[in-house]
């Protein structure tokens, strides 16, 4: 799980925003486009393998892995790991239950939406090889041969080893399309759902021994209780799963799955953190052994508790996904769009289709007019607004880019997990044409991140990895201290939320720091943490948010410590911060009071859960954001 897996002027804002920019109110094409994927498809006859059946007879339908841009703009399909062509076999495999599983759900969703009948039979064929990965023991074999062979244990080696030996992801997304699956043909072909239902209920089956065995029971990790009943000890893994558990009892799914839905519901609800000024600012965390990481790719939590909350009529699962949505994500955006790793300072700043189909999903699941603005700014990410400055989407051919790097790299090949998730957000987006297509050149001011080694006086320590096993240095390094340090910061005409990222540790003797500028005292901080527990390291990289703000216009920021202190970096956070796309703005306040921005154009104000407070007249509101449309 390795993630390698503004102006203020007299107290407003000022909002600069380009006159050229259309923004037209709806959507007047279709996005969706299945041709890229439909390339990425082939069909196999696989050998006998013991144990392992599907319905029906005839080839299968299976999906390649990866699609290679070559230099004459075409693609090259590809598998996983090193290639022998003396057997035509990769070290993984051409085909992976992860992708045949999701491409499953964008030709269920394809066919829901549109109707098309080959999407249906493209459906069918794909659920029949998932159903051919399962094994017996209700587990899944995640890699295929080119000839259908499975490939149980894969180089290099991935847990569980072998694939179909213990819970995973794969199992987890073959949970959520048997579960939209069950859905669909329940209604279409009932023979061919009662096999679907009975194979997630030996899915589900394997869940409930191998991981709800552990239901109400919590793992201790620096000091927090987090759920030691998630799939894989992720609510990222979890959420794929209850994506399809929603599905399945909503079309009338049995008791033990309602439980099964319910309980892992639960343990993703639990793994909410933070405050509206406190970091990561009401996000769900996707992993239940660290304190410390957030990662994008996998991070279905809130469209999964909307999912859960909508089925079980349980408010306490959409109470989180909110705050997930309007707390976490507008943060996100402002700091520089959606990034794939805060760990916990923004680390990983490439940006791939995976997680920014998430946030897209989480915001219009929750189905408030705020969250409907929010998914205009997440969605021009496809089309422009994006580090690139570059779409990241093409309609004309249906590809999805595989990512930007964090200095606005594209990688021009287009995957199948790429072209996957690019799709369930063109099919999201078709669905709800309401939702504004926002364009132009986009520009932020949010979230900053100071490295501490920059100080004057402390000394600078290199780890032998950057990584902990739980979090990672930011610059590969960290400022020990033992006295003071001073930092020389960028100037900002607004006051700035102070969080030093400190290394807590388990200790009856902490170091602490006392932090000023100017003469006053922004805050002290502890250095200390609980016990360790399950954590891969001791101690917690951790950004904690000082009482007092740094003042406008200041730009020194100094720590006096007492004991040995390990800083990682200092984030500074606008209280007011915002994200500008074209004529549009995205405002978001960590203030603790109202402010009247001054800003052309039509503001809708949106508390902190999302609902419309005020309109016409630009209002940003503690813990809430506005949405300026020029």
């Amino acid at each position: 799980m390795n993630p390698t897996r503004r102006t203020v002027l007299g107290g407003a804002l000022a909002v600069a925003a380009a006159s050229t920019v259309t923004l037209p109110a709806a959507a007047t094409t279709r996005l969706t486009n299945l041709a890229h994927l439909d390339f990425l498809r082939a069909s196999v006859s696989p050998p006998a393998a013991a144990g392992h059946t599907t319905y029906g007879s005839g080839p299968l339908g299976v999906l390649w892995t990866y699609a290679d841009h070559q230099a004459d703009g075409s693609y090259r399909r590809i598998g996983g790991g090193t290639y022998d062509p003396a057997t035509n076999t990769y070290g993984q495999g051409a085909y992976n239950a992860d992708d045949i599983a999701r491409a499953a759900v964008v030709y269920l969703r394809h066919w829901k939406l549109f109707h098309q009948a080959t999407s249906l039979q493209t459906a069918r064929d794909l659920l029949r090889a998932l159903t051919f990965l399962q094994s017996p023991n209700g587990n899944v074999v995640l890699w295929m041969q080119p000839d259908g062979t499975l490939n149980p244990s894969a180089e290099p080696v991935e847990l569980p080893d072998p694939s179909d030996s213990g819970p995973s992801y794969w199992l987890a997304r073959t949970v959520w399309a048997l579960g939209e699956g069950y859905d669909v043909f329940r209604r279409t072909d009932r023979a061919f759902a009662g096999f679907l239902r009975d194979r997630l209920e030996l899915a589900i089956a394997a869940l409930d021994r191998q991981v709800l065995i552990r239901y109400g029971q919590y793992n201790v990790v620096d000091g927090r209780r987090l759920p030691a009943w998630l799939i894989v000890n992720g609510a990222d893994a979890t959420s794929e799963a209850v994506l399809g558990l929603s599905a399945y009892v909503a079309a009338g799914g049995s008791p033990r799955a309602r439980r099964a839905l319910t309980r892992f519901a639960e343990g993703i609800a639990q793994m909410q953190a933070g405050s509206t000024r406190e970091w990561p600012f009401r996000a769900l965390l996707p992993w239940g052994e660290s304190i410390s990481d957030w990662h994008a790719w996998g991070a279905q939590m809130s469209s999964a508790l909307a999912a859960a909350a909508a089925t079980l009529d349980e408010n306490v699962f959409l109470a989180a996904a909110i705050g997930d949505t309007a707390g976490f994500t507008p943060l996100l955006l402002t700091a520089g769009g959606p990034d794939n790793g805060w760990l916990p300072v923004p680390i990983d700043r490439s940006q791939i289709a995976y997680g920014v189909d998430a946030r897209l999903q989480a915001l219009l699941a929750i189905d408030r007019p705020g969250q409907k603005h929010l998914a205009a700014f997440v969605a021009a990410w496809y089309f422009g607004a994006n580090r690139a400055g570059q779409p990241m989407y093409d309609a004309a051919t249906g590809r999805t880019y595989d990512g930007i790097s964090g200095d606005g790299v594209i990688n021009r090949n287009s995957g199948a997990e790429s072209t996957i998730h690019g799709q369930l957000s063109m099919l999201a987006l078709d669905a709800r044409p309401d939702i504004t297509r926002l364009s132009g050149a986009s520009a932020y001011d949010g979230l900053q991140v100071i490295e501490a080694e920059t100080a004057t006086g402390g000394a600078v320590v290199v780890p032998p990895s950057a990584w902990t096993g739980e979090s990672q240095w930011s610059n590969g390094s960290y400022l020990s201290v033992d006295g003071t340090a001073t930092w020389t910061v960028p100037p900002s005409t607004q006051p700035r939320l102070v969080l030093p990222v400190v290394n807590l540790v388990d200790t009856p003797t902490p170091a602490r720091t006392t932090w000023t500028s100017g003469g006053r005292t922004l805050g002290t901080l502890v250095h200390r943490c609980g016990p360790q527990g399950i954590s891969a390291a001791p101690g917690a990289l951790q950004p904690l948010t000082l009482a007092n703000p740094l003042p406008a216009n200041v730009t020194t920021l100094s720590a006096q410590s007492t004991g040995t202190a390990q800083l990682d970096a200092v984030l500074l956070l606008p209280t007011i911060s915002s994200f500008r796309i074209g004529a549009a703005t995205l405002l978001v306040s960590v203030d603790t009071r109202p402010r009247v921005v001054s800003a052309s154009g039509h503001a809708y104000t949106y508390d902190s859960s999302g609902r419309l407070v005020a309109r016409g007249k630009p209002l940003v509101v503690p813990g809430g954001f506005t949405v300026v449309l020029g």
